[in-house]
């Protein structure tokens, strides 16, 4: 059992405060601040527990203010619609008396019609890797590609296809397949937990796409990042206790702003989810902030090739 799971699936166990309004505890922070797919994965969580029977299909959310991990999050659940086929709600997390993320999220009931799906890309299998944080904690050098938190366990164990830290090709710079696959079990009869999981994962990594083509060549200590919004959309069922192709890619970067996207996969190459988000890239002069918080940014930036918070 991974403690970093288990952590994680207790926070989703959301305490009813009043009828549409949750309160949400908080995993442990070490970079002072929450991570985005934390957040994204309760309020998901929240509204799922205002809806009968129907998984959801999409979401598009707003981080609006950075999360403070010392207290708890409140889940305010808004119910939009109850259609025949379609459940909309409207979930804002808060903290402080202010709203630091917002969400819109679809429920719709299990129909069939067409189908097609883009294939997988051909890389090496997850069993033919090795695991991310065994790779950072052999490898002290600091200037490897494996960050601060990569040495931590998460819920999620990663397997990078890239992982010799070799010069990539100018078009390989553009994307960063990972395989990832969930600690812990999960319940067979609660498939909108898995959908949950699978939101936190779609955060991880995703916003330091757009950094990769600039490696090398950009100074990480100047380079300040956050999620600005992110949109999921899950297309088939899935397993979270089995490994997942997780392929985050970006298409460009402009206005201290970078587009990144992402596809999941199974191990049989099913298309089962799909993500967009954008995120701030902007250069700053760390010699104009006190010591702690250059420091603490710093450290932040080395993580984030990897696992990207």
């Amino acid at each position: 059992m991974s403690e970093a799971a288990q952590n994680l699936l207790d926070i989703l166990n959301l305490e009813t405060i009043e009828m549409n309004l949750f309160r949400a505890r908080n995993e442990h922070a070490r970079m002072g601040r929450l991570f985005g797919g934390q957040v994204l994965a309760q309020c998901l969580r929240a509204a799922s527990n205002t809806v009968d029977g129907r998984l959801p299909h999409s979401l598009h959310a707003y981080f609006l203010r950075p999360g403070d991990p010392s207290v708890p999050i409140l889940c305010d659940v808004e119910r939009i619609r109850d259609g025949k086929s379609f459940t909309t709600r409207r979930v804002v997390a808060i903290q402080h008396g202010r709203a630091i993320f917002n969400m819109d999220a679809s429920f719709q009931v299990d129909e069939t019609g067409f189908t097609h799906g883009d294939p997988m890309p051909n890389v090496p299998s997850a069993e033919s890797l090795e695991d991310d944080r065994v790779l950072a904690e052999r490898n002290s050098d600091p200037k490897s590609p494996w960050g601060f938190m990569a040495r931590f366990e998460r819920p999620f164990e990663t397997r990078s296809v890239y992982q010799d830290g070799r010069e990539r090709s100018e078009r390989e710079r553009y994307w960063n397949p990972v395989w990832i696959r969930f600690r812990d079990k999960v319940p067979a009869d609660d498939q909108g937990l898995a959908h949950c999981l699978l939101a936190y994962a779609s955060d991880m990594g995703l916003v330091s796409s757009a950094i990769m083509p600039h490696m090398g060549r950009t100074d990480r200590s100047k380079l300040q990042t956050a999620s600005l919004d992110h949109s999921l959309w899950f297309h088939r069922p899935f397993n979270v206790e089995d490994w997942i192709l997780f392929v985050r890619r970006t298409t460009t970067a402009v206005g201290s702003r970078g587009m990144n996207h992402a596809e999941f996969f199974d191990r049989n190459g099913n298309l089962i989810a799909s993500a967009a988000q954008e995120g701030l890239m902007r250069m700053v002069d760390p010699k104009r902030k006190s010591g702690k918080r250059a420091q603490a940014e710093s450290e932040k930036s080395a993580e984030q090739e990897q696992t990207g918070e």
